[in-house]
């Protein structure tokens, strides 16, 4: 009778346990690791900026905290969360993950999304074993974006959501696609640029040139392109040496003042009113961060450059965009505000 009681209390000593392992699931990660996962996940939590932005996307009412916090103008389509707490990201210049405000959120499994970095997986696994809360990797570029949506859809639970969202993303890159084969040996020769005065590029090549180096013939070949959404650091000289036939230049640059500015009416991209500037709303169309905004950035700019091809209604499709990844219907106002210097002639 006394063996009886001490396997009766041993067997119920270890039901959590058994019940934890019978709940729990394993997820293969983009970078190919096997994670332990809760097999529901309600609490979830962003590695930076560029995951932040996708997961708003699919479950903004799983997430305990933001990578990075909103401004007064990202605030406008995210007022349902902008007070969560800002726990900081793993990634970037920045590093400044709070792991005691993660730990007292308590996430079931961190996130991360984007270019898989060279030790990706390494610093999932470090990060994992140094907080206790699983984390993984989920690779995505522009012309994978539908399969890292199916990917999450898998993860959360959430497939339905992330059907409609990845049919999306696969329809607009095909297209591109399309219009591009359209396009051929004629793609405009373009520059982006950004920073205080203008002078750094993002170059052919890096990450941050995704939609650069699908819709146009980008001007800015260097060496070294870097991986930082600052591009790289340049001078006039260069710029004279490229000649682009056209220029975008980043929110916040200088594009107010290039139309007076001698040194760049140098340039007949600019002398002829071939530049405009990107849209931001609620974050930067072209990137920086480099996420799942950038299709917004592929359609308006295949419409700048190739109207004729690119034969959509521009303020419909954006439209679209805005209703499917942020639950909001743009209004015309809206529109007018996000296109404010970013088309030809205005």
């Amino acid at each position: 009778m006394k063996r009886l009681l001490c396997c009766l209390l041993a067997l119920a000593l270890l039901m959590p346990a058994l019940s934890l392992a019978q709940d729990a699931v394993t997820f293969t990660d983009s970078a190919g690791r096997s994670v332990q996962l809760p097999q529901n996940i309600e609490r979830i939590a962003p590695s930076g900026p560029v995951a932040q932005m996708v997961l708003m996307s699919i479950a903004p009412e799983r997430m305990v905290g933001l990578a990075t916090p909103f401004d007064r103008g990202e605030e406008a389509y995210m007022a349902n969360l902008k007070d969560l707490p800002v726990i900081g990201q793993l990634y970037g210049t920045r590093g400044d993950l709070n792991l005691e405000e993660l730990a007292r959120l308590d996430p079931q499994v961190i996130i991360d999304i984007g270019e898989p970095k060279g030790t990706v997986g390494e610093d999932m696994d470090a990060l994992q074993e140094q907080i206790g809360i699983p984390c993984v990797h989920i690779t995505m570029h522009l012309n994978d974006a539908g399969d890292a949506y199916r990917m999450l859809g898998e993860l959360l639970g959430a497939q339905e959501k992330a059907q409609s969202l990845a049919a999306y993303c696969d329809e607009v890159y095909a297209r591109a696609q399309d219009i591009m084969g359209k396009v051929g040996g004629n793609k405009a020769s373009l520059l982006y640029s950004l920073g205080d005065a203008g002078l750094n590029v993002i170059a052919r090549g890096s990450f941050h040139a995704e939609v650069l180096d699908l819709v146009a013939d980008n001007a800015a070949v260097v060496d070294n392109p870097t991986s930082k959404g600052t591009g790289n650091e340049v001078d006039m000289e260069q710029l004279y040496l490229w000649e682009p036939g056209f220029i975008v230049f980043a929110p916040g640059s200088v594009y107010a003042k290039v139309g007076e500015d001698p040194l760049w009416q140098q340039l007949a991209a600019i002398r002829e009113g071939r530049y405009v500037q990107a849209p931001q709303g609620p974050y930067n169309w072209m990137g920086f961060p480099a996420s799942i905004q950038r299709l917004l950035g592929m359609i308006w700019l295949q419409k700048v450059l190739y109207p004729d091809i690119a034969d959509y209604d521009l303020q419909a499709e954006i439209s679209r965009y805005y209703e499917l990844f942020y639950g909001r219907a743009l209004t015309a106002d809206q529109y007018d505000v996000l296109m404010a210097g970013a088309l030809p002639g205005q």
